[in-house]
């Protein structure tokens, strides 16, 4: 794995070759910004926690094909929707390999967390290793706020890896030289240590900073999931309760921002808008990715959550939607051929779909238990039928349906779409819409994007409690996020932690990593051997094949292993080893004075591969 911290930008010139002088091989930097110069007081070290917020954006929600669809799509709640090629993360036992493309818009994004992953440990290290070179910290309660926040950052990387890759290489400083002789290190000894910055951390960072900037809340939630994983369930409730009960943060039961007095909506829609997010009023938020238009080091296509997880209801030719007089019903554009609006401008409304990230029927119906809840609600929720045919071409041939709601049947029966996958079903556009600034059609352009808020806290803690066989605790926290939503609540006679995995689908669709979680999930009952509530329990000897992931998977998930053919004509397959993903091989090749574990299932998997037991 290549590690090596560039000093400075390096430039190549003309040289003449018959200079005698050798002075033209020394490296001469383009800007004075190197580690050296830069990282030397309190501005320069906060800058490289700037780095480190600008890796989460980059690195999980933002973009076409951005990381969090392949989070979503190893899970119960989503599957990869492109259907018109082979390539999409689908057939995983075929696809998924450690040499395969693990990093494109086309493929799955596994080795950007990977890449991304350790990118954003170089940065935190970089600050963790040069702290005590800044002598203008105004205090040690400044200097420690900083050094928390850099823990934070490592934390949330080595937590999400640790349950993506399982064991790996644990990195705790800077390093200014290439190294090539990693080994992995056992998971648990990683979130040991993780779990003791994090500790620190609590202490010293404020409960309110500006927003974009880490939160004493998000450094008590990520402590709470650390303790989890470690099965130290009393530890959670802890950390999870020192963030409920701080002050500072309050979950958002009342109407507030900018569409406050817009009697149609409610408080699930006004948490979710854009312009929202980040002031002062909302209270729920403890860490989030700030991007603004033409903000520095943001993603230029902006978050592109419309493209992502929407239907395709404007695909064209023999996939296309069409009316029950079998004409083309729908026009995913802003404008016809005359560039006039169209009179249902359905992108501008909505978005333009892809398909992308395709909800389960699990995530879209089977979870929603209660008529009144918000997050389910018309205006708020889409259906197909919410849509209207809007294609112009139906208006002036006369055609009866123009502007009437989607149909998914014909009159005798028939299906009017071939791809049900990609084109038909349903999400939650309280969520997902996010007004264009950039693209046309609409995709989703500039916004900020809640990482941890304290809806999740609560279900955090929630779990903890259920663990520990405290089920009246565990459904009073389930059921504070559920009033929120004006749903009724569940008895604590029902928590199993079956109902703390549906009410994270319902309120965390596409914030949560939620494979992480299931993983996560997976090796506390393989560590414990607790009994599920689909009457088994699991041991860590077989991990890699038969866990509570892939069980839970094949329960919820109605895609994977069920004989289920995209159009092209793949199949959804997932095994109990995907649990974990494959190391990418690059890192492994290019490792040479060292190795790295790689999981069990995948091609180059070597049980005789040490792994460290203690922090080197």
């Amino acid at each position: 794995m290549k590690m090596k911290y560039i000093k400075s930008l390096l430039v190549v010139t003309a040289v003449s070759m018959s200079a005698c002088s050798e002075d033209w091989l020394e490296p001469k930097p383009l800007s004075i910004y190197t580690p050296e110069n830069t990282f030397v007081n309190a501005k320069g070290l906060r800058a490289g926690i700037a780095a480190c917020d600008a890796n989460i954006r980059f690195a999980s929600f933002y973009g076409d094909g951005a990381p969090i669809i392949t989070e979503l799509i190893f899970s119960d709640v989503a599957v990869e929707g492109t259907t018109d090629k082979s390539g999409p993360a689908q057939n995983m036992n075929i696809q998924i390999q450690p040499g395969a493309n693990l990093n494109d818009v086309n493929t799955n994004r596994i080795g950007l967390f990977w890449y991304e992953g350790y990118k954003g440990i170089k940065y935190a290290n970089t600050v963790i290793s040069r702290i005590d070179l800044a002598t203008d910290f105004k205090d040690e309660a400044e200097k420690n706020a900083v050094l928390g926040t850099a823990y934070w950052h490592r934390a949330l990387r080595y937590y999400l890896l640790t349950h993506q890759f399982g064991d790996v290489p644990l990195l705790l400083q800077e390093y200014t030289q290439p190294k090539v002789d990693f080994y992995s290190t056992k998971r648990e000894v990683i979130l040991r240590k993780m779990k003791a910055d994090l500790e620190f951390a609590e202490q010293w960072v404020p409960s309110v900073v500006d927003r974009g900037q880490v939160t004493k809340g998000a450094v008590s939630t990520l402590l709470a999931k650390v303790n989890l994983a470690l099965g130290e369930f009393d530890d959670a409730i802890e950390a999870a309760s020192n963030a409920i009960n701080d002050p500072a943060y309050a979950l958002m039961t009342t109407r507030f921002g900018a569409n406050a007095g817009d009697v149609a909506k409610d408080v699930v829609w006004d948490l979710h808008r854009p312009e929202n997010k980040a002031i002062g009023a909302n209270k729920e938020a403890l860490y989030m990715t700030i991007d603004r238009p033409n903000m520095i080091g943001n993603v230029a296509a902006g978050i592109q959550s419309m493209r992502q997880a929407l239907p395709f209801f404007a695909a064209s030719g023999a996939n296309r939607i069409n009316t029950p007089t079998g004409k083309a019903g729908l026009n995913g554009n802003h404008t016809n051929a005359s560039g006039q609006q169209l009179e249902f401008p359905l992108s501008i409304y909505y978005g333009r779909g892809l398909g992308r990230c395709r909800a389960t029927w699990y995530a879209t119906h089977t979870i929603w238990d209660d008529a009144n809840d918000l997050r389910h609600k018309p205006g708020n929720w889409m259906r197909m039928e919410d849509l209207v045919y809007n294609e112009p071409a139906l208006k002036t041939g006369g055609d009866p349906w123009y502007g009437q709601p989607l149909q998914l049947y014909g009159t005798t029966g028939n299906l009017l779409t071939a791809d049900t996958i990609r084109n038909w079903f349903e999400w939650p556009h309280y969520k997902l819409f996010v007004p264009d600034n950039i693209n046309n059609p609409a995709r989703g352009g500039n916004t900020d994007w809640y990482v941890m808020r304290l809806a999740e806290t609560y279900l955090v803690r929630a779990e903890a409690y259920y663990w520990k066989g405290q089920l009246a605790e565990a459904a009073a926290d389930i059921n504070t996020i559920r009033a929120r939503a004006g749903a009724s609540g569940v008895a604590e006679g029902d928590v199993t932690i079956g109902t703390i995995l549906d009410e994270r689908a319902r309120e965390l669709y596409y914030e949560e990593y939620r494979k992480t979680e299931l993983t996560r999930i997976a090796f506390i009952f393989a560590q414990t051997g607790k009994t599920a509530y689909n009457g088994k329990s699991y041991s860590l000897s077989n991990f890699s094949e038969d866990n509570f992931f892939i069980d839970r998977v094949n329960e919820k998930n109605e895609f994977y292993n069920k004989g289920v053919i995209t159009v092209h004509g793949d199949e959804y397959t997932m095994s109990a080893y995907h649990v974990l993903w494959p190391v990418p091989q690059g890192s492994i090749n290019s490792n040479v004075g060292g190795k790295i574990k790689q999981n069990k299932g995948y091609i180059g998997y070597d049980a005789s591969v040490t792994v460290l037991e203690d922090i080197q």
